[in-house]
């Protein structure tokens, strides 16, 4: 299947629905559509391969990735907040390009010199065009390439992650029920085009028909105001906006409500399980749920429910309570498993690298070979365990762990009990070399406005809740922590920092 079919199904089943934007003057699915025949016509009258998009999220961009689709080539997403020279390396590699760009970025664009460049403006006149042109036969192949996402390079360089039609249908296939929104339903998207997010939330709410609604800028106050002005439903945050969404609303008590709010998806990173708590205490009415993918598995592949979340909050059981820091179960038709550095497999509770398998699963990247082994199997390089009862707990990256004195300890096991602490606002936990213990262990923290702790403080509370030896050697005080624009703390520069080379 082509994504595109997805749209085809939406106008078809609900076209009068508004798919994009406001309640009042949105876009319909069914003028998305027609739309789409024009945008599709666009690009096939530029000869290009592909479609670069450098731009802030707006209505523009699903008509991009269904025009481009219908046009038989992929849409690369690029991040619009690359320095120069990092955004002409990446348009170099996807000639010949048309690429479609806000006004902020059409110099810098430009500069580059691809194939074709349309202003926002531009490319959305070029879709209203509409019934006026005659759109391409539009191409079906579930082998071709849709989305080309240039991975975020947390731990080394950028690599094209290649989606094929097929991974992200099956995805969507999988996980969302068609028609499944009732007609009043709105979703609020803040997370940009160029993460796997973007895409999944742009496909998965066109198949369950549900009116999106994006906001660009996120700022918590600016969330909440637009979440209770379009009568939002669903949203999707990463860890660092809920943060700062549940500081607000307990900075301001009563000044904040959502009412329409039925579910909030998160993801992306690690959230702390503070937050949560908070969270759930601040919407006891909204359902939440934690969906833990990779851009290389076309997005979600482990969700922990509503009443997970609600059940683990009011346990007893230290099992039970336990699984509020977990990323849940497996989506119907994905299989995970556990296994050590030899590829064996571990048992339940025991600690090694997640692998999983699934028809969403790509694993390719563009001229490099596929990291999906023969059997099927992604080694994902994130660490976790599954407990009896088959809920996965990501303890971060491979590359993340730290081995003191032969004990490996999970950085974030760490951070979550740091993060307990009521002066403690932020965490980052890394390992540092050292002659005598192999690693140390230090911790970087961000403390609460009006609150004072010392790192002696912060070490007891540590050694309090977890062994002496993964108490931090090391704590360094930080106005703010680095975090990639989606909200992934970057732990290599956490490190380069503490050693000086930063």
């Amino acid at each position: 299947m082509n994504i595109l079919m997805l749209l085809e199904m939406a106008a078809d089943g609900f076209g009068e629905r508004v798919a994009v934007g406001p309640l009042e003057g949105g876009l319909t699915y069914h003028d998305l559509r027609v739309r789409v025949g024009a945008g599709a016509a666009a690009i096939a009258e530029a000869g290009v391969e592909r479609v670069a998009f450098v731009d802030i999220a707006s209505e523009a961009f699903p008509l991009a990735l269904y025009a481009a689709a219908w046009a038989g080539v992929p849409i690369a997403p690029l991040n619009y907040r690359l320095a120069p020279d990092q955004l002409a390396d990446q348009l170099a590699q996807l000639a010949p390009v048309l690429v479609i760009a806000g006004d902020a970025y059409l110099d810098v664009v430009k500069s580059a010199r691809p194939a074709v460049v349309m202003s926002r403006y531009e490319w959305l006149q070029a879709c209203h065009r509409g019934h006026d042109v005659e759109a391409p036969a539009a191409l079906m192949d579930p082998d071709d390439e849709a989305v080309l996402l240039f991975t975020s390079g947390t731990t080394a360089a950028p690599k094209i992650a290649v989606l094929r039609h097929r991974h992200i249908s099956s995805y969507v296939l999988g996980s969302v029920e068609y028609m499944g929104a009732m007609e009043d339903e709105a979703t609020l998207v803040c997370v940009p085009p160029y993460h796997i997010a973007g895409v999944a939330n742009t496909v998965s709410n066109t198949y369950a028909g549900r009116r999106i609604v994006q906001l660009p800028d996120f700022t918590p106050e600016r969330w909440l105001e637009t979440a209770n002005w379009e009568g939002v439903t669903n949203a999707m945050v990463v860890p660092t906006m809920l943060a700062r969404i549940v500081e607000t609303m307990r900075a301001h008590p009563g000044e904040y409500s959502v009412p329409s709010l039925r579910s909030i998806a998160y993801g992306g990173s690690k959230m702390p399980v503070t937050v949560i708590e908070h969270a759930l205490e601040l919407f006891p009415e909204t359902g939440f749920v934690n969906a833990y993918g990779l851009t290389e598995t076309s997005s979600t592949i482990a969700v922990l429910g509503p009443d997970d979340h609600r059940t683990a909050l009011v346990s007893t059981d230290p099992a039970i309570r336990a699984r509020l820091g977990s990323a849940g179960l497996p989506l119907p038709g994905v299989e995970i498993e556990i296994r050590d550095e030899l590829g064996a497999l571990l048992p339940i509770g025991e600690s090694g690298e997640i692998h999983i398998r699934a028809e969403q699963v790509s694993g390719e990247y563009r001229g490099r070979a596929s990291a999906v082994q023969g059997d099927g199997w992604l080694p994902t390089k994130d660490r976790g365990h599954l407990d009896a009862d088959g809920y996965l707990f990501v303890e971060g990256r491979n590359d993340d762990l730290i081995i003191r004195g032969g004990e490996n300890t999970s950085p974030a096991e760490i951070e979550d009990v740091l993060m307990r602490h009521d002066a403690v606002e932020e965490a980052a936990v890394v390992g540092l070399p050292d002659v005598e213990w192999g690693e140390r262990i230090a911790a970087v923290v961000v403390v609460r406005d009006g609150h004072e702790v010392t790192s002696d403080e912060l070490r007891a509370f540590v050694k309090q809740h977890l062994r002496s030896s993964k108490a931090p050697d090391v704590v360094e005080f930080r106005a703010e922590l680095p975090y990639t624009d989606t909200g992934k703390l970057l732990r290599r520069v956490v490190r380069a920092e503490l050693l000086g080379e930063a």
